[in-house]
């Protein structure tokens, strides 16, 4: 089969590198990929959010099956228009996908469906945002209600903070449209976990669960990012919580979803809560979490095309998924600076060496016009190894990251210790 991947990060590579596993694929593209994906797919330079362009090119090129991974090409309806053309995709439609695009869809969806989640109120006016946040004190927690490069969330401490929070938002434009409308919510305290399911519209498949780290610096300080680490499966996930979690969340949520006339096919993400009163919802994603996808599918022993093509046909349980024992760890190398501003363009030394030992996933790479692999984003490598247990894939990722070099670089060095 031909597959294009549509994406050019870190979660994309892995992505191919998974589907390049299958005796099925022959031929294997990315749009618009990077300096990593290159060496596995062929890079084809269309934006990832270029809807039109990117079916056009698809249909142009005869593709059997299109994998659409990133958030922003779903909630513009990109597996709409893929199937609307006769080309096969995965990932849900645009009216799923909703799930993510909009907090306050999402929230009302839980309230509606009684999903445990956290207490929220909406609101699309600047005066009655900072009452509110008068009104319940700190801490808190702002979200923009649109996707902001999983960036639009301020946990405020204090209410000074909460109040900057929303006027950056709503006044300052900080998320552009993402921010127009807001949801406020009570700061929920407890371990976070991550669980990834595949999903067909009626059934699903729990994935190993993981847990992501966020903040940019060690002990869980400074800015939200796009995550600095993963590890999978969470220590904190026992077997009594997955299967609360199943019966109150995983399950309501896919029948709520069809219930609305929204079936969801596709990779649902859930994020959770492990509160002292039990597991909630702190968000949902419509897709593989990045870099929470390098850690689970390192994990994954079965064909991820025929996963793929069963979420879209509805025969998902009719899939038997084997998962490898043991333990991943995904350490993220990023461009000092990030999440603020920062430098691009210098080359990367020992991708090679750290190659022998882990699998390093690229996120923010770009090749020169010699092969030189240079930086070309704020996460720029996603370096990961599996073990036989936890402490032995995060010191095998530890170990291999000691090989690579690049001006600025940083990382974390708690990513599955905290």
């Amino acid at each position: 089969m031909k597959v294009l991947v549509v994406g050019g990060g870190g979660r994309e590579h892995a992505i191919c590198w998974k589907l390049k596993q299958s005796p099925s694929v022959h031929e294997l593209y990315c749009a618009p990929g990077n300096g990593g994906i290159a060496s596995i797919a062929q890079c084809v330079p269309i934006a990832a959010t270029d809807v039109e362009a990117m079916v056009a090119w698809a249909r142009e090129h005869a593709m059997d099956f299109v994998v659409v991974a990133p958030d922003d090409p779903l909630a513009l309806g990109m597996v709409d228009a893929l199937e609307a053309a006769g080309i096969p995709a995965f990932g849900p439609r645009k009216n799923a996908a909703v799930i993510e695009a909009s907090k306050i869809f999402s929230k009302n969806l839980m309230a509606k469906y009684h999903i445990p989640t956290a207490k929220y109120q909406a609101f699309t006016g600047l005066d009655a945002a900072l009452a509110y946040v008068e009104a319940e004190g700190a801490p808190i927690v702002v979200k923009a209600d649109g996707l902001a490069l999983g960036k639009g969330v301020i946990v405020a401490q204090t209410v000074d903070e909460a109040r900057a929070a929303v006027r950056a938002m709503m006044s300052d434009g900080k998320f552009g449209a993402a921010g127009a409308r807001l949801v406020i919510e009570e700061c929920m305290t407890g371990p976070e976990v991550t669980v990834l399911a595949f999903c067909d519209g009626a059934h699903l498949l729990c994935m190993p669960s993981s847990q992501d780290h966020k903040r940019a610096f060690d002990g869980n300080q400074g800015p939200n990012t796009g995550g600095m680490g993963a590890i999978s499966p969470s220590p904190n996930y026992t077997q009594a919580v997955a299967q609360r979690c199943m019966d109150e969340i995983f399950l309501p949520t896919v029948a709520a979803l069809q219930a609305e006339g929204r079936p969801f096919q596709g990779v649902l993400y859930f994020g959770l809560m492990l509160t002292p009163s039990g597991p909630k919802v702190v968000e949902y994603n419509a897709r593989f979490g990045d870099p929470e996808c390098q850690a689970v599918l390192s994990l994954l022993e079965s064909d991820l095309l025929e996963i793929f093509q069963a979420c879209r046909t509805g025969t998902l349980d009719k899939v038997d998924i084997r998962w490898k024992s043991g333990a991943a760890c995904c350490l993220v190398l990023a461009s000092g600076g990030y999440p603020a501003a920062y430098q691009k363009g210098y080359p990367i030394s020992g991708l090679e060496q750290a190659g022998r030992s882990a699998v390093v996933f690229h996120a923010g790479t770009r090749l020169s016009g010699d092969g030189t692999v240079l930086t070309n984003g704020g996460r720029v490598l996603g370096v990961t190894a599996t073990g036989l247990d936890l402490e032995a894939a995060i010191q095998a990722a530890y170990a291999a990251a000691k090989e690579i070099s690049f001006t600025d670089m940083q990382f974390r060095t708690d990513i599955g210790r905290v």
